[in-house]
């Protein structure tokens, strides 16, 4: 008895080094965000001398820096998309730091979808999508097209900076609405978005915006060490233009010389149905495929 008493006391004593070894590594590991001295978004101050603001721009850095999984797949995603959609906002004449917005809302993903029924890389509503002339019908949805979601996105972006003179406003009108923005404004007596009470997503929106521009900006200061063939590279796409219904998607796959699912993967605004595309009357549409390699 006494053997196995003391037995037992020789492992707990083992399992508690090893714990407190453990415990140190794990804590050696953890490190607090870099906050910048000075930020700036779309050309707007952030004011960080304020402790609260920088305080709230901690947050949101600590809570990105600590989601591993999802903020590695977004690191690797902006490969693929951070240069096309920011020449898109470019041309459109909207600040190119917009492509952070699309980050937080769906984290590249055009196949991500709210809980509220938002979808697409910007995560239009229904009612917000069609009043920016996107389609969604039981066939096309075209919140999942890159170019014409970033286009209504843009154009949302300049009617909202048009009204409230600020894009951090704009940003804020992309979350709440801009009537929602407007009500504040009006109440609150302040058009600066640092200073206004507004709820809670909304009030963090900005500050999670700004905390994905840091860590993909410089993901090494934040945790993140990838090298270049680590991200996803673009698609060099060849483009086919079609204005008429297609009753066979799988055979029209086919005759591209692609399966369904290539097919699906690069077009996801084509709805997941009856395996037809039945277009509206008047319309043209791109379907692009993986342009083959010489």
């Amino acid at each position: 008895m006494h053997y196995l008493n003391r037995v037992s006391k020789l492992i707990f004593s083992v399992i508690v080094v090893v714990l407190s070894f453990l415990m140190q590594y794990v804590n050696a590991q953890i490190s607090l965000p870099e906050i910048p001295i000075k930020l700036t978004f779309c050309g707007e101050p952030v004011p960080l001398d304020d402790p609260y603001i920088k305080e709230r721009l901690e947050k949101e850095l600590i809570i990105n820096m600590y989601k591993h999984a999802s903020t590695i797949l977004i690191l690797k995603e902006s490969g693929r998309w951070k240069s096309y959609l920011q020449a898109m906002l470019d041309s459109a004449m909207v600040p190119q730091e917009f492509f952070y917005l699309a980050v937080i809302e769906s984290e590249l993903d055009p196949m991500s979808r709210s809980g509220a029924g938002a979808a697409g890389f910007w995560h239009f509503t229904e009612s917000t999508a069609k009043e920016y002339s996107l389609e969604i019908s039981a066939y096309v949805d075209e919140r999942r097209d890159a170019e014409k979601s970033t286009r209504a996105a843009s154009e949302f972006l300049k009617r909202a900076y048009k009204k409230f003179g600020s894009w951090t406003l704009a940003a804020a009108a992309f979350n709440r609405g801009s009537k929602g923005i407007e009500n504040a404004i009006k109440g609150q007596n302040t058009k600066n978005y640092y200073q206004l009470y507004l709820n809670e997503e909304t009030a963090r929106y900005v500050f999670r915006i700004l905390a994905l521009k840091l860590i993909i900006e410089a993901p090494e200061k934040y945790g993140y060490n990838l090298s270049p063939s680590d991200y996803y590279q673009p698609v060099a796409y060849k483009t086919i233009v079609i204005d008429k219904s297609i009753e066979d998607l799988p055979t029209f796959a086919k005759s591209l010389g692609v399966s369904y699912q290539t097919l699906k993967e690069h077009n996801p605004w084509i709805q997941n149905t009856d395996y037809k595309l039945v277009l509206t009357e008047g319309k043209k549409y791109k379907i692009r495929i993986p342009a083959k390699k010489d």
